[in-house]
């Protein structure tokens, strides 16, 4: 067999090769989605076989424990001539749900302060399984004098809390941080002496 011919057919057996290449990567998509289709493994197929006109159900959160019931109860001590409370008392809470809950802070004296909240938490137990995702006790505040702010606390709690745990109390105390806070400078002109 001459060298020339050799080449001709290690040609065609690799355009072969090529072909049944983009043929097998052509049909893969079709064939993915009949297997995920067949096994159920793909959810967006689901989606798209929804019947049209009708809203397709989506799965709901199942890390949230309806089962169970936790009541949160909000308290808040301050330490200082200012208004610090909840916008609501209490809470039911079902584990894995994520909630939010509003506090409200007025700065009643006629200066600026800095303040900070520390959260703490009953049972003790609770606090580990108390996931905050927000909290205005994270930062320090600086609030002018009669100035009002509403601060959000968003929290999950943990599914895998002690079962005999059904009242949780979130309380805040919120207290002024490094004593008096000075007024803000004022801005004054400096003149340039001549020569210096």
């Amino acid at each position: 067999m001459s060298l020339r011919y050799q080449n001709s057919t290690m040609l065609g057996k690799l355009a072969v090769v090529v072909l049944a290449m983009f043929g097998f990567g052509y049909a893969l998509v079709p064939i993915y989605n009949a297997i995920c289709q067949m096994t159920g493994v793909n959810i967006l197929a689901l989606a798209e076989m929804a019947v049209p006109g009708e809203k397709a159900q989506l799965s709901a959160n199942t890390q949230v424990d309806t089962s169970r019931t936790i009541t949160v109860e909000f308290d808040a001590n301050s330490r200082g001539p200012w208004q610090f409370k909840p916008a609501q008392s209490s809470l039911q809470v079902h584990p894995g749900e994520m909630m939010t809950v509003m506090y409200e802070f007025q700065n009643t004296q006629n200066r600026r302060m800095a303040a900070q909240a520390i959260p703490s938490y009953a049972p003790q137990q609770a606090a580990a399984h108390f996931n905050k995702l927000e909290c205005f006790c994270f930062n320090q505040y600086t609030l002018e004098a009669g100035e009002k702010k509403s601060w959000p606390v968003v929290f999950v709690i943990d599914p895998k809390l002690s079962k005999d745990v059904r009242t949780i109390t979130l309380s805040y105390t919120f207290f002024e941080v490094g004593g008096k806070v000075p007024p803000a400078p004022v801005a004054t002109l400096v003149s340039k002496v001549a020569g210096s």
